[in-house]
């Protein structure tokens, strides 16, 4: 019976003989990542058994993405602590300030995640770097403590679920649309414990960018991982990034599925999921007419920078409607300056929109973009629950860069066809 990419990944990182999944077994990481908000309390852990060194200061990334630059005394006191810890213990791969960026676009850009590794983070989109080949996942605090300490982690093999895509994108459709489309398909549940695989020629033919969008999602199906198969494509991101070895993975013809879906992308239109769950997805076409206060371009999930030269090639002449706000937010200092060489922050600041730092603060309704009471957002991030980016009478809208700067422009949901017919 053959393995499936989660399962030879797991496999590989492991003393337990024949993993199958269903089984409980203990892996050897890669990397072990947290942030500002979930680093402190695996610290917090780590100091209170008593624990003086850690197992590899090379092993842990710490990334103060979310909550900085500061935006009050309390964050700055857990970023303080973060700070202190790394520097106490040798901890090379910190980045904050300047050198930060939004850390599941960061890490691949400075190559610290590769191909068949894997990895934990301490933050549930960490699903992200299955985009690159990897065996991703987010975890608690307290596991990312014991990783600390040990350099390992237990974890059960999960089944596999197959999704093939076929056929030509549509025009204006990417990685954003396709994750909505599946997970409007199946749920934020249809993938529970599952580590989603996701191939078929439109996949091979999708870039990196949107390789790692649709992992980056794979958490909203409730899965434990998404994993694309690296191939040509990944081996030109990785390198001259790659400053260790690494393995690429493919599963066999005779791996066992859970199940196997299959979506011929000529059915699929641009994507937009409604409030209040990523899963209540519509085509553009079957939207309606949906007032906006707010758009956001940037996150994990769509601030890199293919995204913003996607954004930008709309907004190019354009001005942002009176009323809206529209906040673009590059995900890495590198991104940052590739737009502003490119020309894309000249494109963004003529054309009415806000740019700022790269920063998590939006996303997750900690700074630099909250909502109010009655307040409608799109977004190109990847959650949209009730008050998840300001107050709870307010609405958020996920869709793809392409209707985000489409919508700033006319001030309601729409497609790019609409302002550039």
């Amino acid at each position: 019976m053959g393995l499936t990419i989660a399962e030879k990944i797991l496999a590989a990182h492991t003393d337990a003989p024949d993993p199958h999944a269903g089984d409980i077994i203990r892996v050897r990481l890669d990397v072990a990542l947290a942030n500002d908000i979930t680093a402190p309390i695996a610290i917090n852990e780590f100091e209170r058994g008593g624990f003086t060194a850690v197992h590899d200061p090379n092993l842990i990334v710490f990334v103060l993405d979310h909550f900085t630059p500061n935006k009050d005394i309390a964050s700055a006191m857990q970023c303080k602590q973060i700070r202190d810890f790394a520097r106490k213990h040798g901890i090379e791969h910190f980045f904050e300030g300047g050198e930060v960026g939004v850390e599941h676009a960061l890490l691949p850009e400075k190559g610290l995640v590769l191909p068949g590794d894997v990895v934990i983070g301490a933050d549930s989109h960490t699903c992200t770097y299955g985009g690159l080949g990897a065996f991703a996942t987010g975890v608690g605090s307290t596991d990312l403590a014991a990783a600390m300490i040990t350099g390992q982690a237990w974890l059960k093999v999960p089944e596999s679920m197959r999704f093939t895509f076929t056929g030509k994108l549509q025009p204006w459709v990417g990685g954003k649309d396709l994750i909505l489309y599946l997970i409007g398909d199946i749920g934020v549940d249809g993938g529970l414990y599952k580590a989603l695989e996701i191939g078929g020629e439109a996949i091979e033919s999708l870039d990196l960018a949107g390789r790692l969008t649709m992992a980056n999602m794979a958490i909203e199906a409730g899965a434990k991982a998404g994993i694309i198969a690296a191939d040509g494509i990944t081996e030109d991101y990785i390198k001259a990034r790659a400053t260790r070895p690494y393995r690429i993975y493919r599963s066999d013809s005779d791996a066992v599925y859970a199940s196997e879906h299959e979506y011929d992308c000529a059915n699929i239109e641009p994507q937009v999921a409604m409030p209040h769950l990523p899963e209540n997805t519509r085509g553009i076409s079957e939207v309606g007419e949906v007032r906006l206060d707010q758009v956001v371009i940037g996150s994990c999930t769509n601030g890199r920078i293919e995204d913003l030269r996607i954004a930008a090639g709309i907004l190019k002449g354009q001005k942002v409607a009176r009323g809206v706000r529209c906040i673009v937010l590059p995900a890495t200092p590198a991104t940052f300056l590739s737009a502003e060489q490119e020309g894309l922050i000249r494109i963004f600041l003529e054309s009415g929109a806000i740019v700022g730092p790269p920063t998590c603060g939006p996303c997750l309704g900690g700074h630099m973009g909250i909502l109010a009471e009655g307040e409608k957002a799109l977004a190109t991030t990847n959650r949209n629950f009730v008050g998840r980016m300001g107050h709870t009478r307010s609405e958020i809208y996920l869709a793809s860069p392409a209707i985000a700067a489409a919508s700033a422009i006319t001030g309601k949901i729409s497609s790019p066809a609409e302002v550039l017919s």
